[in-house]
């Protein structure tokens, strides 16, 4: 693990965020809404300990989307960049989208979930993480 606070932002520059606790797990994602969201194949995310995320600025440019039966994905409403999602319902609720960090935040992605929906133009790598067909938290 990186040394604390973690710091990372958006691509403008106008929303940064910090960790303050240790990050908890990482995980890929490979649904449909990961894959439109981000523009790739599936979606990296790092997990922090409960409270351990904090908005340090540009709180005012954060826009939110909560597509149906989904968790929350926020993003910089000036350039688009996708930062976190919150769903309430998971116990580690918070997923900080790894390429928004500004250093190497210390933890790999040891899970792949939603493996049922990957993109056909990109296979999964054969890298022995364990697949969950839909969420992990089944």
């Amino acid at each position: 693990m990186s040394d604390l606070p973690l710091t990372g932002g958006c691509n403008c520059g106008a929303v940064r965020y910090e960790v303050t606790a240790p990050l908890v797990a990482a995980s890929y994602c490979h649904c449909k809404r990961c894959q439109r969201r981000s523009g790739a194949a599936a979606s990296a995310n790092a997990h922090p300990a409960p409270g351990g995320f904090r908005i340090v600025a540009g709180e005012d440019m954060l826009r939110m989307w909560q597509p149906p039966g989904g968790g929350e994905k926020w993003f910089c409403g000036g350039c688009g960049s996708s930062l976190f999602g919150r769903n309430v319902s998971h116990p580690d609720s918070i997923g900080i989208r790894m390429g928004t960090f500004d250093e190497d935040p210390g933890i790999r992605p040891s899970v792949r979930q939603f493996v049922a929906y990957a993109a056909p133009w990109e296979p999964i790598p054969d890298d022995g993480l364990p697949r969950h067909d839909e969420s992990r938290h089944r």
